[in-house]
């Protein structure tokens, strides 16, 4: 059986948000591609009793062949990462995309500033939209055509229904809460990741970091790139992925 690319979003993202890259890498990497929307996002249901990463994970997993290639952004990355470690015949070849083991900072780890996800906690409870919103000028700041780039990503994003409440909420709970360290050290399928330098919410040293707990582990580091990589700098994103699969 052919292996698959199967991509997964990022947090308050749905599977709309890969649409411009979807054929593109098909016919460079002359594989299927599929995009999946996790739970609670871009209409999809929530069939799980509590809303967390193993059942994230679990979810994702039932729709995934065996031997596939996961290419996870972001909050998708920490799910493609826990996948690969709690059913790793699924996984063949793990990419994160502006993605980490620990979002949150800490004295041992690069990630992003605990008060800033507790803001967009508190922002979340009055208003998910303009949340959404600020998270996505969040994401594109720094590159070098953000604006650009974030009104393509909110025409993507349209196209679908808009996330539930329950999932946005836990979605942050697990970004602030989550360290896959543990199970990233112990992957032993290929692990490779591409970042942008300029990205706001996972910073460039991420990436060496995760060098240090993974012999299996290589990376990109795209100049002037920020948090969606894949939208901003589609050639270079599908030529890095060409190159490593």
């Amino acid at each position: 059986m052919q292996r698959e690319i199967v991509l997964l979003h990022g947090w308050g993202m749905n599977r709309g948000i890969w649409q411009l890259i979807e054929a593109q890498l098909s016919d460079a990497l002359n594989m299927p591609v599929t995009a999946l929307n996790l739970p609670g996002f871009g209409g999809e249901p929530m069939e799980m009793a509590h809303y967390n990463l193993e059942a994230l994970a679990e979810s994702v997993a039932a729709k995934v062949q065996p031997n596939s290639i996961l290419v996870g952004w972001s909050l998708g990355g920490l799910v493609a990462t826990k996948l690969a470690a709690s059913y790793p015949e699924k996984v063949a070849h793990l990419i994160l995309v502006a993605s980490n083991i620990q979002f949150c900072e800490n004295d041992m780890w690069p990630g992003i500033k605990a008060q800033v996800l507790e803001q967009f906690k508190a922002q979340l409870a009055k208003d998910s939209r303009k949340t959404i919103e600020r998270f996505l000028a969040i994401q594109a700041m720094g590159s070098e055509h953000a604006k650009a780039d974030i009104k393509q990503i909110k025409t993507l994003l349209l196209q679908a229904p808009e996330p539930q409440d329950i999932a946005l909420s836990a979605g942050l709970d697990i970004l602030q809460n989550t360290n896959l360290a543990a199970e990233f050290t112990q992957l032993k399928c290929p692990v490779n990741g591409i970042f942008g330098r300029l990205d706001a919410l996972v910073p460039k040293d991420v990436a060496e970091a995760l060098t240090q707990l993974n012999s299996n582990f290589s990376f990109e580091i795209l100049p002037k790139a920020s948090h969606a990589p894949f939208i901003s700098h589609r050639d270079e994103f599908i030529t890095y992925l060409k190159s490593v699969l």
